[in-house]
């Protein structure tokens, strides 16, 4: 028995961004690796590129995940 059943149909209403072809589409049509998603409306994912460019800034200035001044960190 799986445990995971494989879904090859989407539901109506669930919006996703792939990044494979850079295109909304409803319903998972791509593979889950290639997209963003799901979103609750079609505007939701045509911004999911700049959803993720405004959460990457968060993440990179949020102190909880820098414990040293950027000067004194080893980026290599």
């Amino acid at each position: 028995m799986a445990l995971f059943k494989k879904r090859t149909v989407g539901k109506p209403g669930e919006w996703y961004y792939c990044l494979q072809h850079q295109k909304v589409e409803e319903g998972p049509e791509c593979p889950a690796k290639d997209r963003f998603g799901p979103y609750t409306t079609r505007k939701e994912a045509e911004h999911a590129m700049a959803t993720a460019r405004e959460r990457n800034l968060e993440w990179e200035n949020d102190p909880k995940w820098h414990d040293a001044p950027a000067a004194n960190r080893d980026d290599d």
